[in-house]
């Protein structure tokens, strides 16, 4: 078809001819009605790859996607164009290599006495700028997520040592009253669910502390097959009917370096999600296996012995999506109050410090696999747990010892704890309180004091005491170890909840190492 374009042979048009044609950060060309290429500038050269030669008297929505093109975006342009005077958007647009470029587009129509003879068009490719766009939108929102996890350890800290501090007393109380206990099988059955109730609430503020404040974790070996197996009772309560834990864990097995404690929180938490993932039923299987990874091996890991712990389900699956942002902290598909988008965040962040990996697999219908890779023990021996350290019931070595804290829970627990062990207990509330006592008792053996206390700090009662008392042995004991401030040497730090037997072991290390002097002493 031809078309009058003897508008363009105006006075001047030479001119305007080269102004645009130095236009290089733009691609300016004019297109018939029908939408053809009736000129083309430099910058139109530059950024779609055509020549003048190869481009005039085509369609102009060659520079479009096929997806675009399949849509009619082109023909929608031009008609959004001519009825509302001008057309803008930004989408992709592909060069003459097929690379793909983001373009800011305007189209306006030319009309001439009353009759529209054409359209202008005027791309720029701002590719970089998206990008830039991108690049800054994802750092505002990890910034977002960055304080969000502040705010969550801020939060979970200031809560933790209270927290503990009531796991102490009911932990430690529940453990003297089992031992008073008539046989009674039923009253047993419950005071033991009243015990791990404690301890899981006692480990739920341990990862959620973990987690907030991205801790060292302090591997060490692991039986996996002796974890599954010891705590398949408890994953059974925790799914209910209708879903089947199996477990499959070759003999022989090295062990696996991790946090024993952690590593369980985490089983958990990935068979209660895959319960979660089958709300009509379904099988769990939980397996681990020995890997040898080569340099440059597709897992990301270094080369070197693994233990590979897998937890496999037949629910629902993920799609691509979902499986992307999975370990995403605060990311959940759960509804309402059924989840909080911590779990696979923790499992991530659990294998990330074990000097592992966290690697998901599923596919919709498909079920999920999620295997967490550990490092292997290199002596593949696995550590026999250390005993603990009671006291002998009537051992020569009965101690005097000062308790110091400021909640009253706390320290008739202790008392009571240590009173049990055979010592005899001073009490004291507060580190002005504990400083009369140690005036006025020549006779204490040790101190036990609480960190977190108003007026004086535990530390801080622990340098007052050493100006007189220079070679008293002190334990600190704390609910959230990220208050606690460098400790000197000598001072061991008990975490809270602690047992009988974890009190008891600390006093003996304690001991083993710093020989009691009792009475005042020069100080250092």
């Amino acid at each position: 078809m031809d078309h009058d374009l003897s508008w363009m042979n105006a006075p001047g048009d030479e001119q305007y001819r080269l102004l645009i044609d130095a236009i290089t950060d733009y691609a300016i060309y004019m297109l018939d009605p029908t939408g053809r290429v009736m000129s083309w500038n430099s910058g139109a050269e530059r950024f779609k790859g055509y020549s003048a030669e190869e481009i005039l008297g085509e369609h102009f929505s060659r520079f479009y996607t096929p997806e675009d093109q399949a849509r009619g975006l082109p023909l929608e342009a031009l008609r959004r164009a001519a009825s509302e005077g001008r057309f803008e958007t930004e989408g992709w647009r592909v060069r003459k290599d097929g690379r793909r470029f983001w373009a800011h587009v305007v189209i306006d129509p030319i009309i001439d006495e009353g009759r529209r003879i054409g359209f202008t068009k005027i791309t720029r490719d701002i590719t970089e700028r998206r990008e830039a766009q991108r690049v800054l939108e994802e750092t505002q929102q990890a910034l977002f997520q960055s304080q969000k996890l502040d705010s969550l350890g801020q939060l979970t800290g200031g809560m933790a040592h209270d927290f503990n501090n009531l796991l102490t007393a009911i932990l430690g109380s529940l453990e003297l009253l089992k031992k008073r206990m008539p046989d009674d099988p039923k009253a047993r059955m419950l005071l033991e669910n009243a015990v791990q109730g404690a301890q899981r609430g006692a480990s739920l503020t341990q990862r959620m502390l973990a987690f907030a404040r991205r801790q060292d974790l302090h591997p060490e070996p692991v039986d996996i097959a002796e974890l599954a197996a010891g705590m398949l009772g408890l994953m059974e309560r925790s799914i209910g009917p209708g879903i089947r834990i199996r477990i499959a864990v070759p003999p022989g097995l090295p062990p696996a370096l991790s946090e024993v404690n952690q590593l369980e929180a985490a089983l958990l938490n990935l068979v209660v999600n895959a319960r979660d993932a089958m709300p009509t039923g379904g099988v769990i299987t939980i397996s681990a296996d020995e890997q040898r990874l080569e340099p440059d091996n597709e897992i990301g890991l270094g080369a070197g012995h693994y233990v590979r712990l897998t937890v496999a389900d037949t629910g629902v699956g993920m799609d691509k999506e979902t499986l992307r942002r999975a370990t995403e902290p605060f990311f959940t598909t759960k509804g309402v109050g059924k989840g909080t988008g911590l779990g696979l965040s923790m499992v991530h962040g659990l294998a990330e410090q074990s000097g592992g990996k966290l690697k998901l697999t599923s596919a919709p219908g498909a079920g999920a696999t999620i295997e967490i890779w550990l490092k292997a023990d290199p002596s593949g021996v696995r550590l026999a747990q250390t005993p603990s350290r009671r006291a002998p019931e009537g051992a020569p070595r009965r101690l005097c010892i000062l308790v110091v804290d400021d909640d009253r829970l706390v320290l008739v627990n202790t008392t009571a704890m240590l009173e049990d062990l055979g010592h005899r207990v001073l009490e004291a509330d507060s580190g002005a309180q504990a400083l009369a006592i140690l005036a006025r008792e020549s006779a204490i053996d040790l101190i036990i004091t609480d960190q977190a206390m108003p007026g004086m700090s535990g530390l801080e009662l622990a340098r007052a005491t050493r100006a007189t008392r220079s070679a008293l042995p002190i334990i600190l004991t704390s609910g959230f170890v990220e208050y606690v401030e460098p400790l000197e040497p000598h001072i061991p730090l008990l975490d809270k909840p602690f047992t009988q037997a974890q009190l008891a072991a600390a006093i003996d290390a304690l001991l083993s190492e710093i020989p009691l002097e009792r009475g005042p002493a020069t100080a250092l």
